[in-house]
């Protein structure tokens, strides 16, 4: 029996907590305008919950992606807990980002890590989902109609695949 669910804290945003289990991979299905602490936040698909991206970690997704939120969408970004994260001098823990998709090659960047100290950060490549696995991480949060939509085309691609003749 899995607990992972069990120990989910309440809240509309990921969390660094979320990933104490190990990174999780999601994909954004759209970027909208968030709030004063975090101007952005990234709807995912596999989650009704929102990934709000520290300053340091807009960065990198911008170093990476470009500058232009609406080509993010279907886009994909691994996340994992860092406990070494400090805020306000204090080590709370946070976010980064390991992987990406959509992008060829690894991105190394400097970033802040505290005043005065900058150091390499580095995200990898993601490789593609294939269309099946797609359609298997938007079902989580998909509503009844989305669902008999992704149910067609998942009936399609089973009468389209050749069967096994052996």
């Amino acid at each position: 029996m899995d607990l992972t669910e069990s120990i989910q804290p309440r809240s509309d945003q990921v969390n660094a907590d979320d990933l104490i289990a190990g990174p999780i991979t999601y994909t954004v299905r759209e970027v909208i305008n968030g709030r004063a602490e975090s101007p952005f936040d990234f709807m995912l698909v596999e989650t009704d919950r929102a990934y709000r991206p520290s300053k340091t970690m807009r960065r990198v997704i911008v170093a990476a992606w470009g500058p232009e939120a609406s080509t993010y969408a279907g886009r994909r970004l691994t996340l994992y807990r860092e406990p070494s994260i400090k805020f306000g001098g204090q080590t709370v823990g946070g976010i980064r980002i390991s992987a990406m998709s959509h992008i060829d090659d690894r991105v190394s960047l400097m970033v802040q890590t505290s005043r005065g100290k900058r150091e390499t950060f580095v995200v990898e490549p993601l490789p593609e989902l294939s269309r099946r696995d797609q359609l298997r991480a938007e079902w989580a949060t998909a509503d009844p109609e989305r669902k008999k939509a992704i149910e067609a085309e998942v009936a399609a691609m089973d009468t389209d695949t050749p069967k096994d003749q052996s």
